[in-house]
């Protein structure tokens, strides 16, 4: 197991397997009274994140101290980022306390391939900009195996903004590495040219394309990263164009989204709070396959922690 995760493509095939049949061992722990295991033990995880989140975060973070990590939680707001600091200096403060896992989310793309040329830590990517989130991607697939078994020969739609989703990239590369067939949807101004193709993905403007599909992935609109003007001509026009209804699915397509919701936007209410989605099992999976993201980091290391059996991640307790 390498000691980043940057990219889907720093596991592989192989790897997204190793993970995720940890994975399935942790979730054991979160059925129990008692949901903590000494798999991580004497080790140390800092997360550090420079932009909002509050699954990915908290997730994290339980997921460290579920295994009795030491784990820090360093925000952007408050930092030294905020006295003009640059993300090296950051990174080579904390590599000074000699932390075994840096979790880094950055608004910036690139940032945590950045981050790991100056420190030993293992470093998992929470997110950096419209570029990659391994862990999400992870986390999806445990999921909706869990609702129907192997993705081999499944066709799987991300619908909506997939100029700035790091969900939409490091997902069709990783549902691409697990025999699935990913195609992408949405309005033109919101396809980058190109992407098709570096994705492996089919390409249409056309909503109704999402009938073919056995997975709807519903991608939140990014205000946020648009900048002035948007790129559609409003968000009322955008739901009526490509907001996913009801009416636009048909019986036994499985939706998913990661969070958070436009509700009213890229998805309906009834739609978001139909018990079929997968958006709480998406949440849910997060904890677990985290937990399984973090126990490999430092299981791969020169001086490992115990075999990642069943028994031995989990422990007696």
């Amino acid at each position: 197991m390498s000691r980043r995760l940057i990219e889907i493509t720093d596991l592989g095939r192989d790897g997204i397997e190793e993970v995720l049949a940890h994975a399935r061992g942790f979730e054991d722990v979160l059925d129990r009274d008692l949901k903590k295991v000494p798999a991580l033990r004497g080790r140390s995880v800092i997360n550090v994140f420079f932009e909002s989140s509050t699954r990915t975060s908290t997730s994290f973070e339980l997921a460290g101290k579920r295994m009795s990590a030491d784990v820090v939680n360093v925000k952007g707001a408050g930092s030294s980022v905020d006295k003009g600091e640059s993300l090296k200096d950051t990174i080579l403060t904390l590599a000074a306390y000699s932390p075994d896992i840096l979790v880094i989310r950055h608004a910036s793309v690139g940032a945590c391939q950045i981050a790991a040329r100056f420190t030993d830590a293992a470093v998992v990517n929470a997110g950096d900009g419209k570029h990659a989130h391994p862990t999400q991607s992870l986390l999806d697939i445990h999921a909706l195996r869990a609702r129907v078994g192997s993705l081999e020969g499944r066709h799987v739609a991300f619908v909506g903004d997939v100029a700035h989703s790091r969900v939409a990239r490091s997902g069709a590369i990783a549902f691409g590495l697990c025999g699935a067939k990913v195609s992408l949807v949405g309005p033109p101004t919101l396809m980058p040219p190109g992407i098709g193709q570096a994705l492996a993905a089919d390409v249409s403007h056309d909503i109704a394309d999402i009938a073919a599909a056995d997975v709807v992935y519903v991608l939140r609109m990014q205000h946020e990263r648009m900048g002035a003007g948007g790129h559609v001509p409003s968000l009322r026009e955008y739901a009526a164009l490509y907001g996913v209804s009801h009416r636009r699915l048909r019986p036994g397509q499985v939706v998913m989204h990661a969070g958070p919701m436009n509700r009213g936007v890229e998805i309906s209410d009834a739609v978001a709070d139909d018990p079929e989605a997968l958006v709480q099992l998406q949440a849910r999976s997060g904890m677990a396959v985290r937990m399984a993201v973090l126990y490999s980091m430092v299981s791969g290391a020169e001086a490992p922690i115990e075999a990642p059996s069943a028994s031995t991640a989990l422990g007696a307790s």
